[in-house]
């Protein structure tokens, strides 16, 4: 039971977003640009970048919705999803993809446990500054917005197959102009 009344039955940061829609209207917002916006990295990579410290802080909703619509964005190639979540060093991904996860995952850990050698891996791999700058703040943005739904208790359907229609959704229509777009 969420520590806030939100409507009944709805998941994740969908209920917080519509019972506090000004609240919404801005994460909505950040997401959009963050996941949607101009960015050298691709919108299935965000979503991925997403889902992956959505689990490292075990977020289950968020980890869950953003891996749905990294798999929708990625489209024939929505297995490296999986692969990335079960195991990011066997995943069948670029050393940019690789360098790129490693400094999402130490935002994760706190903004200071990004070196130099982190940022020259990434940059020898291939990130430009714009990739670096993206996955350094969709990594702190999703620590915050883990932090929102889990903060509040909110409920998450634990099966996998709830998350299918949220990803090609949020794949096809991204966050804006929506109360009911997830974060």
């Amino acid at each position: 039971m969420a520590h806030i009344t939100v409507p009944e039955g709805v998941p994740g940061i969908l209920g917080p977003m519509m019972r506090y829609p000004e609240t919404a209207q801005a994460l909505n917002a950040l997401a959009q640009t963050l996941l949607r916006g101009e960015s050298s990295l691709l919108e299935a990579e965000r979503e991925l970048i997403a889902a992956f410290v959505s689990r490292l802080n075990d977020c289950t909703f968020c980890c869950n919705s953003h891996a749905a619509t990294s798999r929708y964005l990625f489209g024939e190639q929505q297995g490296v999803v999986d692969s990335v979540l079960d195991d990011i060093f066997s995943a069948p991904i670029s050393e940019r993809a690789q360098a790129l996860l490693a400094i999402a995952a130490k935002v994760q850990q706190g903004g200071r446990h990004v070196e130099d050698a982190d940022v020259a891996r990434a940059r020898a791999a291939g990130a430009d500054d714009r990739a670096i700058h993206d996955t350094v703040l969709i990594a702190a943005a999703f620590c915050m917005f883990n932090r929102y739904v889990d903060g509040l208790a909110t409920w998450a359907p634990q099966e996998p197959s709830a998350y299918e229609a949220i990803g090609a959704r949020l794949g096809a229509h991204g966050y804006v102009g929506s109360v009911s777009g997830t974060a």
